[in-house]
């Protein structure tokens, strides 16, 4: 891919999140959808979407990547694409005031929104920083845990959002990420669409695909496993007559940065 082509992706990626956190893109191509409906259909409980400030949910995950991180006490938290702080605030409440949670988003309203949240309702432990997520400012061997919901399918660089985030994990550190995945081949004419890309759709990886480039990384332990029961809420990230769900579905991925 080009790198004009990537930097067109970006832009149009950015200025859709700019539309979401500003609410005027919401409903079917705004890959955005009410946020309880979307919350609780992604795993979240009704306690967990009270504990984050308000306005720090926008309902644009894919799952609940803090369901498969196993986040302890103390450890240090980096958020791709944090959006307006809502992974970020809930998992700064399970590392406690010993931990420290990373939020980085390239869309600067949405990195405005979420330091105001944070600095509104008390988070001294969470700090939000702009930047793409294959270019992390994020320093080497940093994190214990890495989390993402819903983005790195809008990256059209892959592999480097992969190999920053072996980078910036410490050995022993894991990956916890929600994210679209392709389970066949997309048409081309879908695959070249920019709305879909930007609604998480075009922008998919097949499952094979994916688990390479971990493995070329140097990631270890690697699990990607589709959740059927997201194909209702899948079917909004598009138009009614496009049958996307034949192609893509929401998965977890999780791995481990080796010790050695």
């Amino acid at each position: 891919m080009y790198q004009v082509e990537k930097d067109a992706i970006r832009i149009a990626v950015r200025e859709r999140y700019t539309q979401a956190v500003e609410n005027s893109c919401r409903g079917p191509g705004c890959c955005s959808a009410p946020e309880a409906d979307r919350s609780l259909e992604m795993g979240y409980s009704p306690d967990e979407m009270r504990a984050a400030p308000e306005g720090a949910n926008l309902g644009l995950g894919c799952g609940n990547p803090r369901a498969i991180a196993s986040l302890r006490t103390g450890e240090v938290v980096v958020d791709l694409g944090s959006g307006a702080g809502f992974d970020c605030f809930l998992a700064a409440g399970q590392v406690g005031p010993e931990g420290h949670v990373i939020g980085v988003d390239m869309t600067p309203a949405m990195i405005t929104k979420a330091r105001a949240n944070a600095q509104q309702h008390g988070y001294t432990s969470v700090e939000f920083r702009l930047g793409e997520i294959e270019n992390l400012p994020v320093a080497d061997s940093t994190a214990d845990v890495l989390l993402s919901n819903c983005v790195i399918n809008l990256s059209p660089d892959k592999p480097r959002v992969f190999a920053e985030a072996f980078r910036v994990l410490k050995p022993g550190g894991r990956l916890a990420i929600s994210d679209i995945v392709a389970r066949a081949e997309m048409p081309a004419h879908l695959k070249a669409d920019m709305t879909l890309y930007t609604c998480c759709v075009a922008g998919a990886s097949l499952i094979g695909d994916l688990r390479a480039i971990l493995e070329a990384v140097g990631f270890t332990r690697i699990e990607i496993t589709p959740q059927e029961e997201s194909a209702a809420f899948i079917r909004t990230l598009a138009p009614t007559e496009v049958a996307i769900t034949d192609y893509i579905v929401s998965a977890t991925i999780t791995a481990v940065k080796p010790l050695g």
